[in-house]
């Protein structure tokens, strides 16, 4: 288990299945990150169930709310190389009622310590869509630097959009 100040990063249960299956089928939630193909709830159910524990290549946390103990989100880092030291990091809040209050910076600060200290990884990368303003803030407050662009890879609503492409090392984490 990982501590922040306002949040606990845990392993999922399959009793999550639920929360995880609102937060997908949400517009709103998933509005700047790439939504898949729907999904039953029995097979969120399963996938759940089946999937292999976390290890070195990915590491999948809930995030929960110390507060209250519900589960308001996701992390994950993922394509962790020991060659490189590097992995690429995914975080969303599926809890509207938290946005804004500090849970997705603390949640990131968290999982970044995590992955410097106990993981060893020597950088942290993410992409972000850059209409995605609020995402972009967290991941600059945090200390992740923008390094590069990548042009009209992301499509919404008939339109395609561009990502940033951004990086963290330990010694910028803030």
């Amino acid at each position: 288990m990982v501590l922040g100040e306002l949040v606990r990063l845990r392993p999922l249960e399959p009793d999550d299945a639920e929360a995880l299956w609102r937060w997908n089928h949400d517009p709103d939630v998933m509005r700047w990150m790439s939504d898949g193909y729907g999904q039953s709830l029995s097979d969120a159910r399963k996938q759940l169930a089946e999937r292999p524990r976390n290890a070195y290549g990915d590491v999948l946390y809930g995030i929960e709310a110390r507060a209250d103990g519900r589960l308001v989100g996701l992390v994950r880092l993922r394509d962790a190389e020991p060659e490189t030291g590097c992995a690429e990091l995914d975080l969303y809040l599926g809890e509207k009622d938290v946005w804004g209050r500090g849970y997705a910076t603390d949640a990131m600060r968290a999982m970044c310590r995590y992955g410097f200290e106990k993981m060893r990884l020597h950088k942290i990368t993410l992409t972000v869509v850059t209409e995605n303003h609020a995402a972009y803030r967290v991941y600059r407050k945090v200390g992740f630097v923008e390094e590069g662009r990548l042009r009209k890879v992301f499509r919404r609503d008939g339109e395609w959009y561009d990502m940033f492409t951004m990086g963290l090392f330990a010694d910028e984490l803030r």
